[in-house]
């Protein structure tokens, strides 16, 4: 799509992460655009290393998933901005154009995550309860079985799960997890 266009060159493609980074020093492109999921070295990594590289380009990640617990660590890692592959083409020229020019792009669904986000602090401390309750989930032990050991009802473990996602700014529990782990929530995990 680009290469058909007078208005973009490009340089070139990489099958993955740690390909996009050499091509990324060797090429020295203006714009990188970067999809989070790759085999081996992902998106994030490849973001961090460009940065660390000393690398100028801009980062525009393009993915699948607007849901993708990638969104802020991409941002955070310094990507400029955030569209997801579906975008018309003329939004994805708008967006190299805007992401050239130094400008944030972010599709609209990712905007009012990030949006969300920003109200409900992910550093809204969870409670003692909470954290006992991702503990458990974190063990693999379900709802039932988590209501039976604290003694609450299944319902009332749905809710604390709940405030956890709201808290964490996460969808479900893996992600809840993970970035439980990550935040030093739950200790530190060798993975």
């Amino acid at each position: 799509m680009f290469a058909s266009s007078d208005e973009f060159e490009v340089l070139g493609e990489a099958a993955d992460g740690a390909e996009g980074v050499a091509a990324a020093e060797r090429l020295r492109p203006d714009v990188v655009l970067m999809d989070l999921r790759m085999p081996g070295v992902g998106g994030v990594e490849s973001i961090t290393e460009i940065v660390r590289r000393g690398l100028r380009p801009k980062v525009l990640v393009l993915t699948t998933y607007d849901t993708d617990a990638d969104t802020l660590p991409a941002i955070e890692a310094g990507a400029t901005g955030y569209l997801l592959k579906d975008a018309p083409r003329a939004d994805l020229f708008a967006a190299v154009r805007a992401a050239a020019a130094g400008e944030t792009v972010l599709s609209p669904a990712v905007a009012s995550r990030l949006v969300h986000r920003v109200r409900t602090p992910a550093g809204a401390p969870l409670s003692s309860r909470e954290r006992e309750v991702l503990a458990l989930v974190a063990r693999g032990t379900s709802n039932r079985a988590i209501a039976a050991e604290l003694f609450i009802s299944e319902a009332t473990v749905k809710t604390h799960l709940s405030h956890v996602y709201d808290k964490l700014g996460v969808n479900d529990r893996a992600a809840a997890v993970a970035t439980a782990y990550e935040r030093g929530i739950l200790g530190h995990h060798h993975a």
